[in-house]
């Protein structure tokens, strides 16, 4: 299991962070890319369509929705029809009568005019064609990460997903313990995935981001003691209160809600144990929550940020990580890392620093 490289693929809301790891090579010299997201590309396929007055069919897996859900919905506005597999058709709500009432049509036969889109938050045959180009051997490992709601037809998505949180910190918050080969039942987006590459590790985006984070120089020095890791994604943005493997406290919210005052306004309130999860929820975003022996009288003030929108937070006194000399790999060396210990091998991708 644990011989060969290792394909770890982070997949965001804006772009898929791609990092291949061969044991024995310097991270420096490994094959790594940053594209534009999958729910990206398929959006972008979806109004060309539009633009061609086409009906589209929607068939493949489950996967991340956002620009792909909002560029079904404008074509569906143009009188264009939207046929879908059941299996696709997930990806833009998880309730099937919602649906149904924007005007897709269900169906495994769609008239033949209509143009096909193959959906999935990985695309193997094109990574195979980019790889073999550059004569780099396709592995046969994998470590993945997306951002998963849950499954969650007549509940608030965002809502939901918080209490996922919530339980994980209940059952003691440990970072190891967010890592999965067989993801659980309602995280129908991780598995999915799963189904396309068995075998493979599952995490979310915003704890796979955290892992990596933790990897900078200055992350580890205040491990032990206690620090906050703010990850910054072009669509979520999450802050994890982190001491040793555990997290005591976690806040996310949508970044394109945010400024920097007002991210500045939580994170102090965070740090100081006050923040009120309706504070957050109310204003948009997901949720806050902080475990009770969190010690407010030494809040972790000590930051580490990262994520590609990192800007929001220039105002904030915290360092800008960079593990491994490459802050867009983040949540890739978060997912090789996570990979390495659940092989139970020794830790390598550091040792050049």
């Amino acid at each position: 299991m644990s011989d060969g490289p290792l394909l770890a693929v982070d997949v965001g809301g804006g772009t898929q962070d791609i990092f291949l790891w061969e044991p024995g090579q310097t991270v420096e010299n490994a094959v790594k890319m940053v594209l534009p997201a999958p729910t990206q590309i398929m959006a972008r396929r979806v109004r060309r369509f539009t633009f061609e007055k086409r009906p589209i069919f929607l068939t493949g897996r489950l996967m991340g929705g956002g620009p792909l859900t909002s560029a079904v919905r404008r074509h569906l506005a143009q009188g264009l029809a939207v046929y879908a597999s059941p299996a696709a058709a997930l990806t833009l709500h998880d309730n099937i009568d919602i649906i149904k009432q924007w005007g897709v049509s269900f169906t495994e036969n769609p008239p033949p005019e209509a143009a096909t889109l193959v959906l999935g938050d990985v695309d193997l045959e094109t990574l195979k064609l980019v790889l073999s180009a550059y004569e780099v051997p396709f592995p046969s490992r994998f470590a993945v990460a997306v951002q998963d709601h849950g499954f969650s037809p007549h509940r608030s998505n965002r809502e939901f997903r918080f209490q996922q949180w919530r339980e994980m910190l209940a059952r003691g918050g440990r970072l190891s313990d967010l890592a999965f080969r067989e993801p659980p039942e309602c995280f129908t987006r991780m598995r999915a995935v799963v189904e396309a590459l068995p075998g493979a590790l599952l995490m979310d985006t915003c704890t796979a981001g955290v892992r990596g984070a933790l990897l900078d120089p200055e992350a580890q020095k205040h491990r032990q003691a206690g620090l906050t890791v703010v990850n910054l994604g072009n669509a979520h943005t999450f802050a994890a209160l982190i001491r040793g493997d555990r997290i005591l406290g976690i806040y996310e919210h949508h970044t394109g809600m945010l400024t920097p005052e007002k991210l500045a306004r939580h994170l102090r309130s965070f740090q100081a144990g006050t923040l009120k999860h309706s504070e957050v929820f109310d204003d948009g975003g997901h949720g806050c929550t902080i475990k009770a022996d969190y010690l407010r009288e030494h809040p972790f003030t000590f930051t580490v940020i990262t994520g590609p929108r990192r800007s929001l937070a220039k105002r904030w006194p915290g360092v800008f990580a960079a593990p491994l000399g490459d802050m867009m790999l983040t949540g890739c060396f978060g997912l090789a890392e996570a990979w390495l210990d659940m092989e139970q091998q020794p830790w390598v991708l550091g040792n050049e620093q």
